[in-house]
């Protein structure tokens, strides 16, 4: 029997800020988390910007910009986008999904979020500090009753199935293929309806961006993240992390789950069931939350 029961809504039970340095634009950013009404839907705004519309966390609202999630009131225009969306928003809707957060506004002070040490947990602890407030109400949440796949072509793949059990449970495998620096291995994570901020806090959120030295030095060429060094971030050579170390032997794929537990609230709201990737990346992440929302026969 797949539990069907409506989730309970929740917000924070105060306001929360979070500083840093934003990983694309390298602007300093402040980011705060505010509570919001039952039924307000996670929204993000731009504080730096004179009357800026909010954003609603939503796939339909999600910009085709690479290696981030982008929010935007009309993603197709570029040029609104760049005046008013925000970026890299992955870290930041995780850690609300994880949380059992259905309802909130976060404002943002640049165009980008803080990158933090490119893990979670500057902004699960910022919500832990504020508390989590129930609200009226509930939201029926996404049940996974039949299989859901999304392919991109290139060897990504995810795949939604119902499972017997409350929550969502999240697989990913990851590979870079032969001879690559990071070896192919597995994470696995189960996000309870209700969320779960101190277990996420623990097993998901330290977990941080990565990528390989032969990645990390293309883009140093084409001139992104200058403003940080291997040390700020996890760069994974052939001997391992560069100047660094692995917070759990299989830190990449905890940060791949992050990402995705992240892009699949964009489906707008809680998911039940199973959903396992191989090699997927934010669009394809993308690509499932609209999946899960489509009606099935």
């Amino acid at each position: 029997m797949i539990p069907s029961e409506p989730s309970p809504r929740a917000t924070l039970a105060g306001p929360a800020q979070v500083r840093g340095v934003a990983l694309f634009t390298g602007a300093s950013t402040a980011l705060r988390f505010l509570p919001a009404p039952a039924g307000a839907g996670i929204a993000f705004r731009r504080a730096d910007v004179p009357d800026s519309p909010t954003i609603p966390a939503l796939a339909a609202f999600v910009a085709p910009e690479p290696r981030r999630t982008v929010l935007s009131p009309r993603p197709a225009d570029r040029a609104d986008t760049a005046r008013l969306g925000v970026q890299t928003v992955e870290h930041v809707l995780s850690a609300l999904a994880a949380a059992g957060i259905t309802d909130a506004l976060v404002e943002v002070s640049a165009p980008e979020t803080p990158i933090g040490d490119g893990s979670a947990l500057p902004f699960i602890d910022a919500i832990r500090r504020a508390g989590v407030r129930e609200l009226p109400g509930t939201v029926e949440p996404i049940v996974v009753r039949d299989t859901v796949t999304v392919e991109d072509g290139a060897g990504g793949r995810i795949v939604a199935s119902p499972r017997d059990g409350d929550g969502l449970e999240l697989v990913y495998h990851l590979d870079y293929g032969p001879g690559a620096p990071i070896a192919p291995h597995t994470a696995r994570w189960l996000c309870p309806s209700r969320g779960s901020a101190d277990a996420y806090a623990q097993d998901v959120a330290p977990a941080r961006t990565f990528s390989t030295l032969a990645e990390a030095a293309a883009m140093r060429a084409a001139g992104l993240f200058a403003h940080l060094s291997p040390r700020d971030m996890l760069v994974i050579g052939p001997d391992g992390p560069v100047e660094n170390a692995y917070r759990f032997h299989d830190e990449p794929a905890r940060h791949k789950l992050l990402d995705l537990l992240g892009d699949l609230s964009l489906a707008g709201r809680p998911i039940r069931g199973r959903v396992e990737a191989w090699r997927s990346g934010h669009a394809l992440n993308h690509a499932m939350a609209r999946a899960l929302n489509e009606p099935r026969p």
